[in-house]
């Protein structure tokens, strides 16, 4: 978790408001109601993190609003923090041990982008997975995000053979962009 990498506790605020929704654009007075900061605090993070690139700004009517800046040369790591530190990644990671005996959780690349593809997995969970508990957590990230996850659980026995004879479903998944949860990515292509 980036927490342990930054101190300011207004900064890991206004990241999470950011990474939890990467596509959104938020003006100053919500960004104030959601990390329930002073409005002086979250003015001083968001003139700092335009200053490093992290955000910019936008003028629309009399309102600036800030979004991430895709110009930012660690914009995709930032995603890939905020996967693991906040919505379903963070839920998963703190689960984890109600969710069973889990080999691999990746997400794919184009999920952690916001794209969405109604034929593609947006989670892959491989290992002895307990249904009903990653099912919960799923359904929880759908109504935040208002959109449908896809996700496939499996266990290793049958990935490992799917992946063996070469199955066009977890070839289209492992050819694809990914973002590892919970595991090593070369024991996951290996």
């Amino acid at each position: 978790m980036y927490s342990d990498l930054i101190t300011s506790k207004s900064r890991i605020k206004l990241l999470n408001v950011f990474l939890a929704l990467p596509s959104e654009m938020y003006h100053v007075r919500e960004l104030v109601r959601r990390t329930e900061d002073e409005i002086n605090a979250v003015r001083r993070e968001l003139s700092f993190l335009e200053k490093k690139g992290i955000l910019v700004k936008e003028q629309r009517a009399n309102r600036l609003y800030y979004s991430l800046s895709k110009n930012y040369p660690f914009y995709y790591d930032l995603l890939q923090l905020g996967m693991k530190s906040v919505g379903l990644g963070s839920e998963i990671l703190k689960n984890r041990a109600k969710l069973g005996k889990l080999k691999y959780v990746m997400f794919s690349g184009r999920f952690v982008r916001g794209i969405k593809k109604p034929e593609n997995v947006d989670l892959l969970v491989v290992g002895t997975v307990v249904l009903p508990e990653l099912s919960l957590l799923v359904r929880n990230e759908e109504k935040r995000l208002n959109t449908e996850i896809n996700y496939t659980a499996m266990s290793e026995e049958e990935f490992d053979f799917r992946k063996k004879k070469h199955d066009p479903f977890i070839a289209t998944i492992l050819s694809g962009s990914r973002v590892m949860l919970i595991g090593d990515e070369e024991g996951l292509l290996s």
